[in-house]
């Protein structure tokens, strides 16, 4: 058995998941073409790369096909529901900075905060008999943060497309969606509301707890950890 590790497969993450292994004597490569997700791990024994989509890493690992994935932290905590019982946070990576934040159009001048959406949002339904709705593609993540700050009166609308035009589009009130640089919301007369956002992502590389941890995979894992520098790089990921 080997240990698997699963890092997205194409794209800026990749390549600085690629850099972030090899500075640390780890070499990530691709062993096909563009097309292929084939790939090899040299400097350390043990270890087979499976190259998928970011947002495959976190089921993967759920279901114990992969013993390690990076991916971002915003993607694991949405797709998981008891995302702590199933994976263990070993490392943040220091890219793919992220927030997932609550923006409403720029026009709203008297909205600035979760408290004065909440206001809105009461208004809004006795106005117009149906729920402020918020177009996202994180449901989990939002529903809990928004009854958290005691929101009620809104509806969460999927999002598959770009989350940021479905208020010119008409199909939403309010948008919650992961932004770096907030460039886009302000190209679409949006703007962020003010506190703390919903959740700070980055990418981050994940163990399994629910994989199979043989005595191979389990030395491949200590000798990551020595080449990170990290002697407790296996604490609460077996299940002893």
């Amino acid at each position: 058995m080997t240990l698997k590790l699963g890092v997205p497969s194409k794209g800026r993450l990749m390549e600085k998941t690629f850099d972030w292994f090899g500075k640390h004597g780890v070499t990530l490569r691709r062993t096909g073409s563009e097309r292929e997700y084939a790939g090899a791990v040299d400097g350390l024994d043990g270890v087979s790369l499976v190259l998928l989509s970011a947002g495959e890493i976190p089921r993967e690992l759920a279901a114990g096909r992969i013993h390690l994935g990076v991916t971002g932290t915003d993607l694991v905590q949405e797709k998981l529901p008891d995302w702590m019982r199933q994976v263990r946070s070993l490392e943040a990576l220091g890219f793919g900075h992220a927030d997932l934040i609550l923006a409403v159009p720029r026009c709203w001048v008297d909205v600035e905060t979760l408290d004065d959406l909440d206001a809105v949002a009461a208004q809004f339904r006795a106005n117009h008999g149906f729920r402020l709705r918020i177009a996202t593609k994180y449901h989990r993540l939002v529903h809990a943060h928004l009854s958290g700050h005691g929101v009620a009166d809104y509806q969460l609308v999927d999002s598959q497309g770009a989350t940021e035009g479905t208020v010119a589009n008409l199909t939403a009130e309010a948008i919650a969606d992961i932004t770096s640089t907030g460039e886009t919301l302000r190209a679409n007369h949006l703007k962020i509301l003010k506190g703390e956002p919903v959740l700070r992502s980055q990418a981050t590389l994940f163990a399994s707890r629910m994989a199979p941890w043989g005595a191979a995979e389990r030395a491949a894992l200590q000798a990551l950890g020595a080449a990170l520098g990290r002697d407790d790089v296996t604490d609460g990921v077996f299940h002893d």
